[in-house]
Formats: structure tokens, C-alpha cells, sequence
């Protein structure tokens, strides 16, 4: 497209189409959006960048007419700006669409796809590349914080990008990654997920299959060794990788894997391990972050930048810098005491690979989970048995009501009660509570110095990342003004 034309994206809060918006203003297009409700942080992330976000969806959004309209995923027919570009025949596209033609053309793309680690995986290998001087370009599912952003177009002939296996528009069912064509790709996991548009696990490997049979003859698959895993992750990843013609080279913790994983040590500010490449001592790594899975999605990228001709010190380099992602086990308070963490939850396994690492980073401190069921996979009864072992992981669960719910239908709809029944057989207190402000009135008397905290959301959860530290610290405020009073009356 010529520049100076002005595109505008419906639905521009979504992470992948706000990064496409600041890529599009980057390259001198007049960029606009809108949403149904913005929330930090990619609400914040567009504000800085200058780009105007209208709320709500409303056809006036699109006076005067744009060149181009970018339709995101999550829109379907019925909202009132689409209806307007089918009736007036305003040239539209998806996100994946017009990434691929005004971005990935004439790159070697690298894709890091799997039902867990993509958003993290994805920000070390860009970080590993940038450290390296590679001026890689990269879009990630979030704001990767050694950046502060979401996504960058270099100068350099890489585009590092985050390969989501969810739909791709009201008019494309296919998954977003499809489009990508990649050269090369991380694959961390294949499980049953997005239970609103995958019918079962055979779907979901169906759409990995057909991502590893783009990859070309040589291309390069790095890929978690599924036999370190489940029993019920581990058949679906040899599966989607059984007709692969590429290089496929495994990492994990087995003997068997290309790039193995040892000694691994959790410490109170860093994580340290030791990768053996082929049965030889390859390197000695360590970063900040907590939890195994991080050591997992850290190890990939290490694997596929040594690929590309990154040294082994410029990895360990980039790793022990490495500042991890918005949302991803994120400290967003600590008041009097007790730590506030956000993570974006959003499948059962990955809250409990969240609340090992927490086990692990904060040994013998009360752990609570207080979970906002809100993507379409937790707000669905499908996994509800995984979702109580996972939530048994803390030591006090409390669980909001279903986002949305009359969307979901009732035969189909997670079930508040039987899953509290189900977590407290495994000997863990749970309530449930209606919304943010009842469990912030509940539980804040409750907590104590030492507690930790995880909200687990992948949305606003009605304000409680703030609402929470603000109760907690009034709370500290009130017993500090009784016990100055009573010093004072004994004085």
C-alpha cells in the first residue's frame, strides 16, 4: 500500500492488533481504532504511541471513510463498524493478511507457536537477536520489557514472531500462523485449547500439522521433548511433528533430547542450568525469571539463535538481561509485606506451571490464587477437573464468577460449584465471589506479611490489580493510626 493511507483496526486492544497499529504508524500510514473497552496495558501502550482509540464499537468510528479497514478476530457479524464496511464496501482485510504482505515479504521468519510459552519464548529470541546486533523486526503477543513494546521493524532480515493457532477473522476460520509461511519454527506444546472454536485435541493437532508441513526442507523445527511432559501432551507433539521434512531438533530434560536440560537451581533473584548440546556440555545459563517452564522456553531460544549463528556468550548474555513480559508473572504491588503478582491465565496447565514458579521464588509464603475464568478454554466445564488440580496448588483459592457467561452455553459453561467442591477435595479452601470488588472487601482483612498474591486473568478483572494494593494499603494505614493512638493513650 502507499503510504498516508489510513487504515483502521476494529478491535485495536487485542495484543497482536495494537502491535500491527504501531507498526502501521511506524511506516507512515494515519492509523485509528476502536474497541468495546480498553485496558492497560495495551491501552496505555496505544495512547503513547499517538494512536486514537474510539469506544464503543460505533459506524461514525469510520467518519471519514478509511482506505483500508482491519477486521480482528474477535469480531463477528452484528458489530455495528462491520456491518458499516460490508454496506458500504470498504476495503478490509485480517491482521494476518496484511502482516504478511506489508511485513513478512523478503524475511526469514521464525515463528514460535505451541499452546504455552509463545508470548515469552518469542521476547528472549527477539532479545537474543537484538543483543546480537541482528536488528531483527518482531511482533509478541504482549509488551516484552526489555523493549517496551510489542513489536519493532528492523533493519536487519529476521521477523521473529509470536504464531497463534486461534482463528484468524470472521471470514477466515483458519489459524492466524497459516499466513505466516515460516522459515523456522519453536514449537513448545500442542494441547487442547480455545475450546470455542477447536472441537477436540484431533483439531487442534490438525492445525499444528499443517504449520509444520509449510515448513520448508531447510527449515528447522526446535521442539519440546514431549516425553518429558504428560502422558496427554506428549502423543499430540510426535504427532504434528511425525511428517515433518525439516530439521527437527528436540529440547527438555530427557537423555534423549538434542538439547538437554540439567541442574537446574531455583535462587530467591535468579534461575541457573546447565544445557547439554548432544550429549556435550554446552553452556551454563541463568536469568531472572522463576519457574521451569521458563528454563523450557529459555532453552528453546537458545537453541534456535545458536541456529542463526549467535555465539553461546551473547545468549548467556542476553538471558541474564532478560526483564520478561507484561503479564507473565509480573509484580504489580507489594504493600506491608504481601506481593501482589499478575499473570495472564488462560489454560490449566499454564496456572499451575505459574504457581509452582511461585513455590519455587517464594518459598513458605502463603500462596493465594484468585482466578477470573475469562478465556473461552476456562469458561468452559471441558478441562474443569485439570483447572482444580492446578488451582490446588495454592494454598487459598478464590474464584470469580464466569466472564460473560450467558455467551457460553449452559450445557457447556464451567460450574462454579462442582469445581470449588472439587478443589477442596484436594484439601484446599476455595470460595467463590461474585466480582473484583466483593473479593477485594473479602479477602484483604485475610492477608497477612509474607502472603503472595496471583491474580490470574487475561483481562481486566474489574479493576482488582489496582483495587487490591489500594484496600490493602488503607488497611495498613488504619492499624498504624490504632496503634499510634494507643501508644498515645498509654503515654
Amino acid at each position: 500500500m502507499n503510504e498516508n493511507k489510513h487504515i483502521h483496526l476494529i478491535g485495536i486492544c487485542g495484543t497482536a492488533m495494537a502491535s500491527l497499529a504501531g507498526m502501521l504508524k511506524q511506516r507512515g500510514f494515519r492509523v485509528t481504532g476502536s474497541d468495546s473497552a480498553a485496558y492497560p496495558p495495551m491501552s496505555d501502550f496505544l495512547s503513547e504511541l499517538g494512536i486514537p482509540v474510539a469506544q464503543p464499537f460505533d459506524a461514525r468510528n469510520l467518519e471519514p471513510r478509511p482506505d483500508l479497514v482491519v477486521v480482528g478476530n474477535a469480531i463477528s457479524r452484528g458489530n455495528a463498524e462491520l456491518e458499516q464496511v460490508l454496506d458500504q464496501r470498504i476495503p478490509f482485510c485480517s491482521l494476518p493478511q496484511l502482516l504478511h504482505e506489508e511485513f513478512l515479504r523478503g524475511k526469514e521468519v521464525l515463528v514460535v507457536a505451541g499452546t504455552h510459552g509463545k508470548t515469552t519464548t518469542t521476547s528472549m529470541l527477539a532479545w537474543m537477536f537484538h543483543t546480537a546486533g541482528m536488528q531483527p523486526s518482531f511482533l509478541i503477543g504482549g509488551i516484552a520489557e526489555n523493549f517496551g513494546s510489542s513489536f519493532r521493524v528492523g533493519q536487519g532480515k529476521h521477523f521473529i514472531l509470536e504464531g497463534d493457532e486461534y482463528d484468524t477473522a470472521f471470514f477466515d476460520k483458519g489459524p492466524k500462523f497459516l499466513h505466516y509461511f515460516p522459515d523456522a519454527v519453536i514449537l513448545t506444546s500442542v494441547e487442547f485449547d480455545h475450546a470455542d472454536i477447536y472441537k477436540d485435541l484431533d483439531a487442534v493437532e490438525t492445525a499444528f500439522k499443517r504449520l509444520v508441513n509449510l515448513i520448508p526442507r531447510r527449515g528447522r523445527i526446535i521442539a519440546f521433548d514431549g516425553f518429558t511432559a504428560n502422558a496427554t501432551e506428549s502423543p499430540s507433539l510426535e504427532r504434528c511433528l511425525n511428517k515433518a521434512f525439516c530439521t527437527v531438533e528436540r529440547y527438555g530434560s530427557s537423555p534423549r533430547a538434542d538439547w538437554q536440560i540439567t541442574n537446574i537451581k531455583f535462587e530467591a533473584e535468579r534461575t541457573s542450568w546447565s544445557v547439554l548440546h548432544k550429549g556435550r556440555q554446552w553452556m551454563d545459563l541463568e536469568f531472572p525469571l522463576a519457574g521451569e517452564y521458563n528454563v523450557w522456553n529459555a532453552t528453546a531460544a537458545a537453541a534456535m539463535a545458536d541456529a542463526y549463528g549467535i555465539s553461546k556468550e551473547e545468549i548467556a548474555a542476553a538471558l541474564k538481561t532478560f526483564k520478561s513480559v507484561k503479564r507473565r508473572l509480573e509484580v504489580k504491588a507489594q504493600v506491608d509485606g504481601i506481593t501482589i503478582i499478575d499473570d495472564f491465565a488462560h489454560h490449566p496447565t499454564a496456572i499451575a506451571g505459574t504457581l509452582k514458579a511461585l513455590r519455587e521464588r517464594y518459598p513458605g509464603a502463603r500462596l493465594w490464587a484468585i482466578l477470573e475464568p475469562r478465556s473461552n478454554t476456562l469458561r468452559r466445564r471441558v478441562l474443569q477437573a485439570d483447572l482444580a488440580r492446578s488451582l490446588a496448588l495454592a494454598d487459598e483459592v478464590v474464584v470469580a464468577g464466569v466472564f460473560r457467561s450467558d455467551l457460553v452455553p449452559v450445557n457447556e459453561r464451567l460450574e462454579l460449584p462442582e469445581l470449588a467442591a472439587e478443589i477442596q477435595s484436594h484439601g484446599r479452601r476455595t470460595r467463590l465471589l461474585a466480582d473484583a470488588d466483593e473479593i477485594v472487601k473479602t479477602i484483604s482483612p485475610e492477608m497477612h506479611r509474607g502472603d503472595v498474591i496471583a491474580i490470574l486473568s487475561n483481562g481486566g478483572f474489574g479493576g482488582i490489580y489496582d483495587k487490591l494494593p489500594a484496600r490493602l494499603r488503607a488497611l495498613a494505614a488504619e492499624v498504624r493510626s490504632a496503634n499510634s493512638a494507643n501508644a498515645a493513650g498509654k503515654r
